[in-house]
């Protein structure tokens, strides 16, 4: 894989994290009716940001240390996000 590729991968990676983050403050602020929107939006944030972990470390952007810690906290993060959009059923 080329330099500027895992470049690229990098600022997708800065730019969907920072979605995640907009969109679970929103989702915070917000009434129930839109906080379900906003939180179905963050989970499908979160499942892209999983694919593209896995893909920086299949492309040895980042070492596997690093990929089981960042999986580790994406897990968590979606079982908070699960209990969350639970909650409001």
């Amino acid at each position: 894989m080329f330099k500027k590729d895992k470049y690229v991968l990098g600022e997708k990676l800065g730019r969907t994290t920072l979605d995640l983050m907009e969109l679970l403050i929103m989702a915070s602020y917000a009434d129930k009716a839109e906080k379900n929107i906003f939180l179905n939006r963050a989970n499908a944030k979160l499942e892209l940001l999983k694919t593209l972990v896995r893909l920086a470390e299949e492309i040895k952007a980042i070492n596997t240390k690093k990929y089981l810690l960042l999986q580790e906290k994406l897990q968590e993060t979606g079982r908070m996000l699960g209990g969350w959009m639970r909650s409001l059923k």
